[in-house]
């Protein structure tokens, strides 16, 4: 078990996630990642904004930066 960060990323700016989410791999930090992208993809489209985030980065409890995942993980293949 550890706990995960999931910073935001649009544009140049990122976003820290100050809480972070306890799960039990790195496995799980990705799986949750895609989760969020999509929640967030979904509501920039419902509510009509024009920009959407491009990535979320996932970080360890020491601030470590694990990886970036992409928004266009989450798009569908024609698409990305």
């Amino acid at each position: 078990m550890g706990r995960f960060y999931f910073h935001l990323r649009v544009g140049n700016e990122l976003t820290p996630d100050e809480e972070g989410t306890d799960l039990p791999d790195f496995s799980a930090a990705q799986r949750e990642a895609l989760l969020a992208l999509r929640e967030l993809l979904a509501e920039a489209i419902k509510s009509g904004r024009r920009e959407i985030p491009e990535a979320l980065v996932i970080a360890d409890e020491a601030g470590r930066e694990l990886c970036t995942v992409p928004i266009a993980a989450v798009l569908p293949r024609p698409l990305n």
